[in-house]
Formats: structure tokens, C-alpha cells, sequence
């Protein structure tokens, strides 16, 4: 398979880099700088340039030609001001998804995050709050897509903890952690399974041992 990642230079795209270059798919990772460009050599993966933030439909349609599916991994970061939220989280994913129905591209994966479709509380950090927004806006905006076959997976707290393969993989799970090496994994499983298409899932760690909890869904 050939896969496209967004956001190819974030810790949860390389970690799926190294996981698909090792079994063998073609993968190519959108990074904004060329100075990026090492870490995804190293992870087995073709880095391209491309600012998705600049970049037109067609643009991003170009590097999405051929492809068998397509991975949004990007984000503004912590510490980003509101703005960028906007223009990263939900702007450049409704690129991506324009993109890749315009390459003829059905299955679509998002990383988006656990706390979107939820009230956010009024105390919560205003620049966090723009980008639990940010999410919302652009998990609505996947669901809408007849075109794609989608699946959204919302992590819980993110954590550079050794993966464990173990986890509570649902629509609705209590929040908890994950390590990035999970949500890798996870994403790897759901690219394997078509079944999981339309689902919005979340992922923590948990008891049950990753394949195990991928075929539960689909029983």
C-alpha cells in the first residue's frame, strides 16, 4: 500500500512511519520544512514538502495521487497561539479531506483528540479551548464526507511512555493516557481493517492487547 501521512514530522506520524516502511508499504510524510526532511529518511518514509497552511487543493491532491489511504496526523502544538489552531487542526484537515476526495483517495484516518463534541468547561485554558474547537469543527466536517472512508480516532493524554499493545479501544472510553506508540499502532490496525470505516473512536490504554480490541469492534 502506498499511505500518506499529514503532519509527517510529529512523534505519533514518524512512529507510523517506521511501523509501515518496516512491513514493507510505501509511505510519504507532509512536513512544512525540508530541514525535516532527515527524520522521516530515517524512518523509512519520503518526506514532502508542502505547508498546509499555504497550500491549494490541488496542491495537496498532487502528493495524494496513487495513494491507497491517507493519515492526518498534523497539529499546531502546545504553546501555539489560538490562531493556528484554527488554521492547523480543523483548516488544513478540511484541506486534506478536500484533497484527498479530489485524488480519488477513500480511506481517511484522523488523529484528533478526546474532549471534542463535549461542552468545554469555562474554566479550561483559552488557547486549549480553541483547539478542543478546532477538533470539533474538523471531525464534523470528515463525518460529512460521503466520498471517504473514514475513521476518526481520539486519543486520551498523550505519553512517551513505552507502547504496551495494550488498550480500551471504543466509541466512548473513561479518559485516561496513551502512549504515542499505541496511538501509532491503533492507527496501523485501522488502516488494516476496513470495517472500522464511519466509527469515531477513543483510545486509551487498558487490559485488552491491540488486535483483540480492533476485532471487537467489528464482531
Amino acid at each position: 500500500m502506498r499511505i500518506v501521512i499529514a503532519g509527517g514530522h510529529g512523534q505519533i506520524a514518524l512512529r507510523l512511519e517506521r511501523l509501515l516502511a518496516r512491513r514493507g508499504d510505501e509511505v510519504a510524510g507532509i512536513i512544512r520544512r525540508p530541514e525535516q526532511a532527515g527524520d522521516l529518511l530515517a524512518s523509512g518514509a519520503e518526506p514532502v514538502v508542502c505547508d498546509l497552511e499555504q497550500a491549494s487543493v490541488d496542491d495537496l491532491a498532487q502528493h495524494l495521487e496513487a495513494a491507497d489511504a491517507a493519515v492526518f496526523a498534523a497539529g499546531a502544538g502546545p504553546g501555539r497561539d489560538a490562531a493556528r489552531k484554527e488554521t492547523v487542526d480543523h483548516a488544513a484537515t478540511v484541506l486534506f479531506a478536500d484533497a484527498a476526495e479530489r485524488a480519488g483517495v477513500r480511506r481517511f484516518l484522523v488523529v484528533s483528540s478526546m474532549g471534542t463534541d463535549r461542552e468545554i468547561p469555562p474554566d479550561t485554558d483559552p488557547v486549549f479551548a480553541a483547539y478542543l474547537r478546532a477538533k470539533t469543527e474538523a471531525d464534523t466536517a470528515v463525518r460529512a464526507r460521503l466520498a471517504l472512508d473514514w475513521t476518526i480516532l481520539r486519543p486520551g493524554r498523550l505519553t512517551d511512555d513505552p507502547g504496551t499493545g495494550q488498550i480500551t479501544l471504543a466509541d466512548h472510553v473513561d479518559y485516561g493516557s496513551v502512549t504515542r506508540d499505541d496511538v501509532a499502532a491503533a492507527l496501523l490496525a485501522l488502516l488494516d481493517e476496513p470495517r472500522t470505516a464511519h466509527r469515531t473512536l477513543e483510545l486509551v490504554n487498558g487490559p485488552t492487547p491491540m488486535a483483540e480490541a480492533v476485532r471487537a469492534l467489528v464482531a
